[in-house]
């Protein structure tokens, strides 16, 4: 059973791997235009995709540490609201960073 799963998972890893490159597929490139703009497109798209799992996956785990750490000692809440704050800000300028850093890809391509 474990070796029926682990084909049918590779099989599907590999047509998932090859997908996009038939989806890019381009004819000559213009003189003056550029081949590598849907590369670069999907480079913007996975790119804000992972910073913004990643930017949600730790700002869910700093809140549940957050509250985590209030309900076992509740006076500690004005002690940890300000860290918590500065600790969100930074994790979100993260996922701004790489917004900024698509749109610097996006003048690339047109």
């Amino acid at each position: 059973m474990l070796r029926k799963v682990w084909r049918i998972g590779s099989a599907a890893l590999v047509v998932l791997m090859a997908s996009p490159m038939l989806a890019l597929a381009q004819e000559g490139a213009a003189p003056g235009g550029s081949a590598r703009g849907g590369l670069i497109g999907l480079g913007i798209g996975l790119g804000l995709g992972l910073a913004a799992f990643g930017c949600g996956m730790g700002q869910g785990k700093l809140a549940a540490s957050a509250m985590e750490s209030i309900g076992r000692n509740p006076n500690s809440t004005n002690q940890l609201f300000v860290p918590m704050i500065i600790g969100l800000a930074f994790i979100e300028s993260l996922t701004l960073y790489s917004l900024v850093m698509s749109f610097f890809l996006l003048g690339k391509i047109v």
